[in-house]
């Protein structure tokens, strides 16, 4: 099976999964359109049929002055009635697909969130914030534009299509086959257009996600970019790329766009190629004038609703493929494989003797090794240091340890067990983080501290905050813990969201505790307090303290000296200064690293 076929049948069964809940709401839909495309293909018959007895009584009252038109009456009756049980068939369908289409819509948008919740780190390392939010935004709603609207049009027209061909050929076999003379032509135009239309919207919504995300990175990064005076760089940015979707956008609208004319334009051809054959036949004598009348007039309507589904199909043609390129692109991310966990994972209860990295082998990318033969050990209740230069593999360390990626070679062990092994409920559980950047979310004081811990009482969080020194900030605000915060809130500063940060994090007890030099961002006198904080929250437990500020781990049980990948140093903090060696002269230069 081709790739392109097997990309298909992937967005049929995308679709069929969400919609199969739905069978007893689709059958009735099903039953509706049948009667509603019955009804009018049922209308022209009639129609012809009233032409007919108009022509009868206008030829009778003509010829005797007096002519019975009951018949025509009664032929009219039928009709309005076929169009009043049309329009209530087809409100029931627009009702019911209107539900479905909410329903089910709902039920992606859930998966898709439920799906990024677990999602390694490695691929919103790898993907913009604004590129995965397009998932959740211009795709759903293409998709639920489109099954909203297009769908039911789409089942409308097959339905339509097919009645058509059969009450033509039971009507007459020959004006029918004229009547399809040319279909073929349009089938093959039709195929062409939308296989260029096809491949032209996939590159638009692929661009507008490139778009979307380069918009949402220099939006959250404007404060730099206005400090740099990059305005104008950045404008250039986006209009290169604007200019790319702009281009995808009028090559993809141009094709999908040629459907509708062309289809159009062949329907006008045929419908004259259907008076010319009929009024031959008339003019030949094979038939009644006034039954032919009829017979033209009924089958310039069929004429009209066999292209016209055609014709309807392809206007709707750029929103169903805004709807496939949509599924295709929330394919990507159902595809992508969730968190690995080896099978029979164990759950641990804490650190109870030592934290070990063995032989450890790392890269992000094939073939540019990060980390190379690591060994470090931190046992129960010490503080051991990471120093180096940037790109030294510090960070690394904090991502393996976390399990946010696994080794590429040797082992991390807590207790001489694998993490492996250990399920990543149970390993995340027991290991606490404080990053360089504090993270908020909106809500309240009182929500972000016991984000990691709901079932933490009021006595607890405030233990929590006081060990943060951050709870005589908290109270002096009006609203104390239930003041409403967000990540970009202005109120706070970088040192007191990173107070409330080390507080969440002592409220949920971890054993083992990754520190991110919290301390690096701000002044000397937050410095201080945070250094507290941090010396609270370490005391008594398993700690890795990445340090870019050399100052604040003196009093480190262990320091390992990192470079390149490889550790080149280790000791204390005055036997590595006796060593006169790489720490000494960092040490010496007071430099900050990252």
């Amino acid at each position: 099976m081709s790739k392109k076929s097997t990309k298909k049948n992937s967005v049929t069964k995308f679709f069929w999964f969400y919609l199969k809940g739905y069978k007893w709401q689709l059958s009735i839909i099903t039953i509706a359109i049948i009667f509603s495309t019955y009804l009018q293909v049922k209308a022209p018959e009639y129609t012809g049929k009233a032409i007919e007895e108009l022509a009868t009584y206008a030829g009778t009252f003509v010829t005797t002055g007096s002519a019975d038109k009951s018949p025509f009456v009664s032929v009219i009756k039928l009709l309005v009635g076929l169009y009043v049980m049309n329009f209530v068939a087809m409100f029931i369908q627009n009702i019911l697909m209107s539900q479905v289409t909410g329903r089910s819509t709902n039920h992606m948008r859930i998966n898709l969130f439920k799906k990024l919740e677990k999602m390694t780190i490695e691929y919103f390392d790898t993907h913009q914030d604004g590129e995965i939010l397009s998932r959740f935004t211009s795709d759903l709603d293409n998709i639920s534009n489109t099954m909203n609207q297009a769908l039911i049009q789409v089942l409308t027209n097959i339905s339509m299509m097919i009645g058509v061909l059969i009450m033509m050929f039971r009507a007459n076999v020959e004006m029918t086959w004229a009547t399809l003379a040319i279909s073929p032509i349009a089938v093959i135009i039709a195929a062409v257009i939308i296989k260029k239309a096809e491949t032209n919207v996939a590159v638009q919504q692929d661009f507008v996600g490139k778009l979307n995300g380069y918009i949402d990175e220099k939006i959250s990064g404007q404060k730099v970019i206005i400090t740099n005076g990059l305005e104008d760089e950045t404008i250039e940015g986006f209009e290169e790329l604007n200019q790319e979707v702009k281009k995808a956008t009028f090559k993809g609208q141009v094709y999908s766009g040629l459907l509708f004319p062309t289809m159009q334009g062949i329907s006008l051809l045929n419908t004259a190629i259907v008076i010319f054959f009929g009024g031959y036949l008339v003019l030949d004598g094979n038939m009644d004038k006034a039954a032919g009348l009829g017979l033209i007039v009924m089958f310039i309507q069929y004429s009209q609703q066999f292209y016209m589904p055609l014709t309807q199909i392809s206007s709707q043609f750029s929103m169903l493929q805004l709807a496939f390129t949509g599924a295709r692109r929330l394919n990507e991310i159902f595809d992508v494989e969730d968190e690995f966990e080896r099978p029979n994972t164990v759950d641990i209860d804490g650190v109870h003797k030592e934290v070990a990295l063995e032989n450890v082998d790392f890269s992000y990318v094939e073939g540019t090794p990060i980390l190379k033969q690591v060994n470090l050990k931190a046992k129960k209740g010490e503080m051991v240091a990471l120093v180096g230069p940037t790109g030294s593999g510090k960070t690394t360390v904090m991502n393996l340890l976390n399990r946010f990626y696994n080794v590429n070679g040797g082992s991390i062990k807590i207790d001489g067990q694998d993490i492996r092994d250990i399920s990543l409920e149970s390993l995340r559980s027991n290991i606490g983080i404080v990053l360089q950047e504090s993270v908020l979310f909106s809500g309240t004081i009182r929500d972000n501290i016991v984000f990691g811990n709901r079932e933490a009482t009021e006595e607890e969080m405030i233990a929590a905050a006081k060990q943060a020194n951050i709870h005589e900030f908290i109270m002096s605000l009006e609203k104390g813990y239930d003041t409403e915060i967000n990540d970009e809130n202005s109120v706070f500063s970088v040192g007191q969201k990173q107070l409330m940060s080390i507080a969440r994090t002592i409220l949920t007890e971890p054993s083992l505790l990754i520190l991110d030099e919290a301390t690096s961002n701000v002044d000397t006198v937050t410095e201080s307090r945070i250094q507290k904080a941090m010396e609270n929250i370490i005391k008594g437990r398993t700690s890795f303290v990445i340090a870019h500020r050399l100052k604040t781990i003196l009093n480190a049980d262990y320091i390992i000296v990192l470079n390149q990948g490889e550790v080149i140093e280790e000791g204390t903090h005055e036997q590595l200064l006796e060593a006169k060696g790489f720490y000494a002269e960092l040490y010496e230069n007071q430099f900050v690293f990252e």
